[in-house]
């Protein structure tokens, strides 16, 4: 896949603090998405997925990372989007949630890219409503919109909705 992913503006590249976060951007669907750099742990070739009897659909299974259990969420089943193709090389993203590690399995990694804060929009009102759900905005680039993943909603989408 080569979608140019730069920013729509050269000078988003300049000096970046706290106030202009790198984001991690992957694919999934042909989508782009992005998560804050900072919320990433990992990022690791698709590995052995060993099944979870009974759990939600949307989680692949657990994988081993330095003898610490994950628990593989595949995006497309949590985006409601058809399976991967048998033949595609999945990526895993590692990412910590309340002390637990999660991997998201998206289709493509892409870069680490500093936006400007300033160039931040809210998820519009037009985007599907289980997207707006797992999102929390956007950034628009130069081919595409990079949407910025929740992960508070991502992971605790279960147990807000238990309460």
């Amino acid at each position: 896949m080569s979608t140019n992913l730069s920013p729509s503006d050269p000078s988003e590249t300049e000096s970046f603090g706290e106030s202009n976060p790198e984001y991690l951007s992957f694919s999934v669907g042909g989508q782009w998405f992005g998560i804050r750099v900072l919320e990433v742990q990992d990022v690791l070739a698709c590995r052995n997925v060993a099944p979870i009897p009974l759990s939600s659909p949307e989680i692949a299974g657990s994988i081993n990372l330095r003898g610490r259990i994950v628990t593989v969420i595949d995006m497309r089943v949590k985006l409601g989007i058809e399976p991967a193709p048998e033949d595609m090389q999945q990526m895993n993203v590692v990412i910590d949630y309340h002390d637990e590690a999660y991997s998201l399995l998206v289709d493509e990694v892409g870069d680490v890219l500093p936006l400007k804060e300033s160039d931040y929009e809210p998820t519009p009102v037009t985007l599907d409503q289980h997207l707006r759900e797992l999102t929390d905005g956007l950034f628009r680039l130069e081919n595409t919109l990079l949407l910025v993943l929740d992960v508070e909603q991502l992971i605790g989408l279960k147990e807000q909705q238990a309460a």
